[in-house]
């Protein structure tokens, strides 16, 4: 199997916070700022010596990897923007040194890299912006979640409205024209007003992308868990219904749509061209490497995994190999199931005739029941998630897939 486009993508992990959020169920830490740098240390061994790490521990990279252009690099949390600039340049420098068109000038074929850092308004300087940018950053993804002060301080995020703006003005100064915001339906005390007012107040910042996600409900958070089990801690009697999570999605729905976002993933909208074209590689099934603890990868053949916490990493690396916790081959049975639950994520919907001309299957019969029911639409060879039901799309996968 050749790599898709000659085309990869770049993942770093950095798994440090200021604090832990109530609802946040990811493999992340607190940790003193002294571990910062043996764990940036640790990133740039694995990515300069991947290749040997990866032969060590099983991973076979198919044809077209050794040429493969970086197209897109993502560094994601955590909190990324936690750490000084100098250790987010040092570890773009291995990206360079290492991969073919991993610097911030255009790639051989023209095309200028897509470099997102995951950041929290409250961490953003004006120093830190400069740096930023002249490190190559020319993304930067939002963690706002709300502009409500009395959400924001139940969810235990660090950050207030005041800091949204602050930070939106200094990397508008700085020159980053491409922002992302991440917004949660479903906080506690949230209502449809406050709902509404931070989708007001996130249309006067005007940034080029929106991502809108549901609060998930699990046992991996501290919040879910109460909610479980019917406790009262982290304000967990305060969370708003299924339903109305759900309405509030809509709401979103239709204030990005008459302001012209173009919603081109579930949880996702952009502005004409400025679609995350990294996160595209994860529902398009492209080709990426992740680096750092918890990092996932996928090569088009295998998938695979680091180890998740951050000091059996480094321990690890500085052992000279590559602690990988899940390594598995890409059946074409899980193939076909990624082709179908991820294509249905894009609102332009998954081609039916190409899959089954490359999975030599039939889909007709897996998609009446879902079309009698209203769930999915079918125009043709195209079949997308019905527009109404794009608030309960994880029933309609669990139904494509029995």
């Amino acid at each position: 199997m050749k790599l898709a486009a000659n085309k990869l993508g770049i993942y770093v992990q950095v798994p440090f916070c200021q604090t832990k959020c109530t609802y946040c169920n990811f493999h992340t830490g607190v940790v003193s700022a002294g571990r910062f740098a043996p764990y940036v240390d640790a990133v740039c061994q694995e990515i300069r010596r991947h290749r040997e790490f990866y032969r060590a521990a099983g991973v076979n990279l198919p044809e077209g990897f050794e040429k493969a252009i970086v197209d897109t690099v993502y560094f994601g949390g955590g909190t990324p923007s936690l750490l000084e600039p100098e250790l987010l340049e040092r570890m773009i420098g291995a990206i360079r040194e290492t991969f073919e068109g991993g610097g911030a000038s255009p790639s051989p074929t023209g095309e200028l890299l897509e470099v997102t850092l995951e950041a929290d308004p409250e961490t953003v300087t004006v120093e830190k912006a400069a740096a930023w940018v002249s490190a190559g950053i020319n993304r930067v993804s939002f963690g706002v979640q709300s502009f409500s002060d009395r959400e924001l301080v139940a969810a235990g995020r660090m950050h207030r409205r005041v800091d949204i703006y602050r930070a939106a003005e200094t990397l508008r100064d700085a020159e980053i024209r491409n922002i992302s915001f991440d917004l949660i339906a479903g906080l506690p005390f949230q209502t449809k007003e406050s709902w509404g007012e931070s989708l007001e107040e996130l249309g006067k910042l005007a940034p080029e992308h929106v991502s809108v996600y549901l609060l998930e409900v699990d046992e991996g958070s501290r919040l879910g868990l109460e909610i479980l089990q019917s406790g009262a801690r982290y304000s967990a009697g305060a969370v708003p219904s299924d339903d109305a999570m759900a309405e509030f999605y809509e709401a979103a729905c239709s204030f990005l749509g008459e302001r012209e976002y173009h919603h081109y993933e579930i949880s996702n909208w952009a502005r004409p061209g400025f679609e995350s074209r990294h996160n595209l590689k994860y529902w398009r099934r492209e080709e990426y490497l992740g680096f750092g603890a918890g990092a996932h990868s996928f090569s088009g053949t295998q998938r695979w995994a680091n180890a998740h916490d951050a000091a059996t990493y480094v321990g690890a690396i500085e052992a000279g190999r590559l602690p990988i916790e899940q390594l598995e081959p890409v059946t074409s049975e899980s193939a076909l199931e990624e082709e179908l639950f991820l294509g249905l994520r894009q609102l332009d919907g998954i081609d039916v005739g190409r899959i089954e001309r490359e999975y030599g299957v039939g889909l007709g019969e897996r998609f009446k029941g879902l079309q009698a029911s209203g769930l999915v639409e079918r125009n043709g060879e195209i079949v997308r998630l019905a527009p109404a039901k794009l608030s309960v799309s994880n029933e309609v996968f669990v139904e494509l897939m029995r």
